[in-house]
């Protein structure tokens, strides 16, 4: 026997050989408890193989965004190439939207269609002829009223220059004229130059001109007859898309440029009233002018607004000028706030922020041409975006033909189609579904296999050594007392 708290170098050895760990060492092979053999590792996710996976789909977006962007660089340079070709199109289509409407009603009423095109071709450049021969007299006149003016203008900011705060000495100003006068005459050939590509333009400007007009004359006669012919052209299938979409493109056109032709009436309705009232020359004329700058959204109206303005402000001084001010702040806030989200609210959707974008765009690109385009092809653009939108919930499920409001028979026919279409995808997606989840579920036995392994392997390991001790215990409580 041994005393009390001591051990034998027996004991001592046993305990550091049969201390539990999970060390990878295993019992002897004599042991009666049997070998128990390491578990196999959890399989781990490599980083890399991720990585990799992202940086495939990311170069699949690539690409594919990459050819997009080519083909539209493609189409804008060959539509650049015969820019001069294609402007008298556009033009046409715009003028025709706006003017289609009467045509339309002459023909239900049996006119002829090359008599109904010409009736109201004649009629709209009767009443553009009618407001330039009204206000042609008096701009003459005033004009030279506004010159004088502007002479006595020049003279009222000279002398407030020269005095505080600014308090520009009258050597200095005279050194400033000079030096303006100086640049002026060195840039003589230039000027030249540009009143020689002025010429150039009136030109081409003329024959834009001619061309627009016989382009909308066909346009108005025979442009019944171009949706009939896309669809034979292109097959059937592909025609009823078409027809919805180029239709729901021209409805958007007419109705953006009649409704922003409203809000250019009362524009320069109410602009022209108060200009009036306050007697500043030119008012009819600067009406006008409010009227057709309007086109261009926001900008057009801030533009025509200065205008006026600065014709109040050297006609008839500062106080004018501010009440001016004031009474186009106000008219174009109430139009911005009422009149022009009524209007434009059925015809298209767009943020103010992605007109002034547009128009920004556009005037930096094409000038006043271009940002006058701006927004009639930003909303041709929306309407396209939207019809593909409206397909793409028809084969979802998510939509049906009665919730559409379809322009065509075609686009109510191209419709139905779509949402015939919807099961199949709905099919589609419900396999893919279950393959996902058949995948996770694999994933979870497997996982859970191999918990079960290592928690079995873990067990072995942590009692057998136990289990063995107590074995040795036993045997030497025995053998102590015998």
């Amino acid at each position: 026997m041994r005393p009390e708290g001591t051990t034998s170098a027996r004991d001592d050895t046993d305990q550091v050989e049969d201390a539990p760990t999970l060390d990878t060492d295993l019992p002897s092979e004599g042991d009666q408890e049997g070998v128990v053999e390491e578990a196999p590792r959890t399989p781990e996710v490599d980083r890399g193989a991720l990585i990799l996976q992202g940086l495939r789909s990311a170069a699949a977006w690539s690409w594919r965004f990459l050819l997009v962007v080519a083909a539209a660089v493609v189409i804008l340079y060959i539509v650049g190439r015969i820019w001069v070709g294609v402007l008298p199109i556009i033009l046409a289509l715009i003028v025709s939207s706006v003017l289609w409407p009467t045509v339309r009603w002459l023909r239900a009423h049996r006119w002829p269609g090359g008599l109904a095109a010409a009736t109201v071709l004649l009629g709209a450049l009767g009443v553009f002829g009618g407001i330039i021969a009204a206000i042609a007299p008096g701009v003459g006149g005033q004009l030279r009223q506004v010159a004088d003016n502007a002479a006595a203008g020049a003279d009222i900011v000279l002398d407030w220059l020269s005095g505080p705060p600014v308090n520009l000495q009258s050597e200095q100003l005279d050194d400033y004229v000079t030096r303006a006068t100086q640049w002026l005459e060195s840039r003589a050939s230039i000027v030249a130059e540009g009143a020689l590509s002025t010429i150039t333009a009136v030109g081409s400007i003329l024959v834009t001109t001619v061309l627009v007009l016989v382009l909308t004359f066909f346009f108005l006669k025979d442009g019944h007859r171009f949706l009939p012919w896309v669809r034979k052209s292109v097959g059937r299938t592909a025609g009823l898309y078409l027809t919805e979409a180029l239709a729901r493109i021209w409805v958007t056109l007419g109705g953006f440029l009649r409704a922003q032709a409203v809000v250019a009436a009362v524009d320069s309705l109410f602009i022209g009233l108060g200009l009036v009232i306050l007697q500043v020359p030119l008012a009819f004329a600067l009406a006008v002018i409010t009227f057709f700058l309007s086109f261009i959204p926001i900008v057009g109206a801030f533009v025509a607004g200065g205008l006026a303005v600065l014709v109040a402000l050297v006609s008839l001084g500062w106080g004018a000028a501010l009440w001016v001010l004031a009474i186009v702040l106000l008219v174009q806030q109430l139009e911005s706030t009422f009149v022009a989200p009524l209007m434009h609210s059925r015809v298209m959707a767009m943020h103010p922020v992605i007109v002034l974008l547009g128009v920004a765009a556009g005037g930096t690109l094409w000038g006043v041409l271009g940002a006058f385009l701006a927004v009639p092809v930003l909303a041709s653009a929306l309407t396209l975006m939207r019809f593909g939108s409206e397909h793409l919930d028809l084969r979802t499920g998510e939509l049906h033909v009665d919730d559409l409001r379809n322009v065509t028979a075609e686009g109510r026919e191209a419709a139905a189609r779509a949402e015939s279409e919807a099961p199949l995808f709905q099919l589609r997606a419900r396999q893919a579904y279950l393959q996902a989840q058949d995948e996770q579920g694999a994933a979870r036995v497997a996982m859970l296999g191999r918990t079960t392994e290592i928690a079995a392997s873990l067990r072995d390991r942590l009692l057998s050594p136990i289990r063995r001790r107590d074995r040795d215990d036993l045997e030497d409580t025995d053998a102590t007392r015998s």
